[in-house]
């Protein structure tokens, strides 16, 4: 993402000044620390101006993107976005851990309210609330639905409530 929206230089930058123990060697296979991912981000908000939330929304919509694109598989049977969302943990997650057995997954818990609402609770002690609305907007816009997100932040961000209204 960083080389698409900014430039190969930024992205190499950022590596450097970042200072990770394994030089920003990473493949799809792998699982690293969160913590990395901190420490890229503050980087590239340092050299972009951008606010860091800002950052992990945009970097949610594009991965995003690049998970269709991996997984049509879990697209299949789902054709709007409350109908994905409501899949996460009993699907797509159960799938992550069979491939990334020591992943450290968030939790995702909905609730359909009605057709047009529904409520989203994620849990993880990374806070990565910022990152979580990103993917959902990227699936907002994947299946071409406006959708109104309103969000209350809680134990620190370690508990996020989403209230999604389609707004037609």
């Amino acid at each position: 993402m960083v080389e698409q929206k900014f430039s190969p230089e930024m992205l190499d930058d950022i590596i450097e000044s970042a200072e990770l123990p394994n030089h920003g060697a990473y493949t799809s296979v792998g699982t690293y620390p969160h913590a990395e991912l901190g420490r890229l981000v503050i980087e590239l908000s340092k050299r972009s101006q951008a606010k860091v939330p800002d950052l992990l929304r945009a970097y949610g919509e594009y991965l995003f993107r690049r998970f269709f694109d991996g997984y049509p598989v879990f697209f299949e049977k789902v054709t709007d976005s409350f109908g994905f969302l409501s899949t996460i943990d009993q699907i797509v997650h159960v799938e992550v851990r069979k491939l990334y057995p020591e992943a450290e997954l968030p939790s995702f818990e909905t609730t359909a309210v009605s057709p047009d609402r529904m409520s989203m609770i994620y849990r993880s002690p990374r806070c990565l609330g910022d990152f979580a609305e990103g993917l959902m907007l990227g699936c907002f816009t994947h299946f071409g639905e406006p959708i109104k997100i309103e969000r209350k932040d809680e134990a620190g961000g370690k508990v996020v409530k989403f209230e999604l209204t389609r707004t037609h």
